[in-house]
């Protein structure tokens, strides 16, 4: 087998995962792009409400998608063109969470897809203070021209994945796993009518049964509670881009620490309260984007983790969009 996958980005109306309004794919044969299809869509009913911070990211609006088909009248083509490929995804929880909760609030089954997250093998391979994507693709030598368009996003994807193969000498995902040590994930199929919910869902489901919005947590001035340390879930799911890192949070949060500690604890991570040779991650609240590593806007805390990624300390930076997406929060904040 040749490296063969197909890459996919999502891009979502608001912060549930299963708002799907636009997704990219590009299919690769032997390591070259072969071919490439996106779409603009409706999301499923009920969940279609478009956020202002969504908008503001990705410049999609209700009205571009008038008239377009629901993600559910869509997945058809959107299965045709993935086939039995590899699904590759930057933050591939957030993607693969896309197609499941987008299939079971629309009520169909979804099929089982092997994939492969390429913030997880970024994080492995290059030694980046942050591996969002623009970041990993220009590392990779494929700059992304026009971040949060789903067709140039699932471009820039597909490129981290044949540079990571090719600077690890692998020929086929298989071996670059095999020789990285890793085990391909896999989400399991499922039907909505027989299956348990996701967690998303079923927040999802309860807030619009609710006729109100999701939740906000009121600004609070003055330092953010700490809170408690938890130790991380020994069942987490391994393949989770979190599992197994030291965390650290800086900044206010549009949810309180203690519970981003617990979220992050819950996929396997081990949140601490400052950071020290053992931090991995560093999650930045106040609107940070990872641009703001460029343009100098940091925190205390970050501005320590440059230092020690500089000394050579395996250690990054996430937004806290790109960390709620990766915890799967219903309210989520602006994705960076």
């Amino acid at each position: 087998m040749g490296l063969d996958f197909t890459a996919i980005d999502f891009e979502t109306a608001n912060g549930f995962r299963g708002s799907p309004c636009a997704v990219g794919l590009t299919k690769v044969r032997g390591g070259q792009i072969v071919d490439e299809a996106s779409w603009l869509m409706r999301p499923p009913p009920n969940h279609d409400h478009f956020d202002y911070h969504n908008v503001r990211i990705h410049g999609i609006r209700a009205d571009d998608v008038a008239g377009h088909p629901r993600f559910g009248e869509l997945f058809p083509e959107i299965g045709a063109f993935i086939g039995d490929d590899i699904l590759a995804a930057h933050n591939a929880a957030f993607d693969l969470g896309v197609i499941r909760s987008g299939l079971e609030v629309s009520g169909l089954p979804g099929p089982a897809y092997d994939y492969v997250c390429t913030v997880m093998l970024s994080r492995r391979c290059y030694s980046l203070v942050s591996n969002s994507l623009p970041f990993a693709a220009e590392e990779a030598g494929v700059p992304l021209v026009k971040h949060h368009d789903a067709a140039e996003d699932a471009r820039a994807c597909a490129g981290i994945l044949i540079d990571i193969a090719r600077r690890n000498q692998a020929n086929s995902i298989g071996e670059l796993y095999l020789s990285l040590g890793l085990v391909m994930p896999r989400q399991q199929a499922f039907d909505p009518a027989t299956d348990g919910l996701s967690k998303s869902s079923i927040a999802a489901l309860a807030v619009a049964g609710s006729g109100t919005a999701a939740p906000l947590r009121p600004f609070q001035s003055g330092w953010p509670e700490e809170g408690a340390n938890p130790l991380p879930n020994p069942d987490a799911e391994p393949g989770h881009p979190l599992y197994g890192q030291t965390v650290v949070f800086t900044g206010a949060l549009s949810i309180g620490r203690p519970e981003a500690k617990r979220r992050s604890a819950d996929v396997g991570a081990r949140p601490e309260s400052r950071v020290t040779g053992r931090t991995t991650v560093l999650v930045v609240g106040d609107g940070f984007v990872a641009s703001d590593l460029r343009s100098g806007r940091l925190t205390g805390k970050a501005r320590r983790v440059l230092e020690l990624h500089d000394r050579g300390q395996p250690i990054e930076v996430l937004s806290e969009g790109e960390f709620l997406q990766m915890v799967g929060d219903f309210a989520a904040a602006a994705i960076a």
